[in-house]
């Protein structure tokens, strides 16, 4: 069990975090634990884990019941004044294994989407979408064996015909040489409801796609633990 009063120096070897983890696996250490070895060091007169407690108390006030995803939408002005010692660079250093972290639970990549499976799908794109806290915009794109070439982000907020041009879209499948592509954006709410825009948008990349070679197989809104597959539903006109 972690003294918070103790200095990281004082404690017994295998009680700190870092030999914890190498001698328990990161399963067995607590969130404080953790993010502990995430910052690094602490501060003057603060030991690491007594600044990665601040900092989960932190985010636990802003979002309670959801403090670990609310790491994620950290800032770095927001910890200046919040939590004193969090700097820039161990903010960066959080995020990017937060990040990272997330990257890790879509993966492996699949060789193969079942494209007649909404499920796996939103299975494999919810570890990138589930827990933004602004719309995005992703493509899945495909090559002639429906093997995944990449996802990318092609735009971020409101879904609009404005924000989201056929252009920009199919850029970069014409350039990754697509064959097909799975169309994916989230709602922040959690309710994935598609909205008339939605619709509009995404029956014009359908007929966008038609007139460029490269089909549009579905499009998914993904919202908290919900999704809502165009396919599966038949919002849209597909042929």
């Amino acid at each position: 069990m972690l003294r918070a009063s103790v200095p990281m120096k004082a404690l017994p070897r295998d009680e700190r975090p870092r030999e914890r983890l190498l001698r328990l696996g990161p399963e067995e250490l607590s969130d404080t634990e953790l993010v502990a070895i995430l910052l690094g060091t602490g501060r003057k007169g603060q030991s690491v884990i007594e600044l990665a407690r601040a900092l989960l108390h932190h985010c636990e006030g802003k979002d309670p019941g959801n403090g670990l995803r609310s790491l994620m939408l950290l800032r770095d002005a927001e910890l200046k004044k919040a939590v004193p010692g969090v700097g820039a660079a161990k903010l960066c250093q959080l995020l990017a294994a937060l990040q990272l972290g997330l990257r890790a639970a879509g993966r492996p990549m699949p060789k193969r989407v079942d494209l007649h499976n909404p499920r796996a799908v939103y299975e494999y794109l919810s570890p990138r979408m589930s827990h933004l806290a602004h719309e995005q915009f992703m493509v899945v794109l495909l090559n002639a064996k429906n093997h995944v070439i990449d996802v990318e982000t092609v735009s971020e907020g409101t879904l609009t015909a404005s924000l989201v041009h056929p252009r920009e879209i199919f850029k970069s499948a014409i350039r990754r040489s697509a064959h097909a592509m799975i169309l994916a954006h989230n709602h922040p709410s959690g309710d994935p409801s598609p909205s008339r825009e939605d619709r509009e948008v995404t029956q014009r990349l359908i007929q966008a796609g038609k007139l460029l070679g490269i089909e549009v197989l579905d499009h998914l809104v993904i919202g908290d633990g919900r999704y809502i597959s165009f396919r599966e539903r038949g919002l849209v006109e597909w042929s």
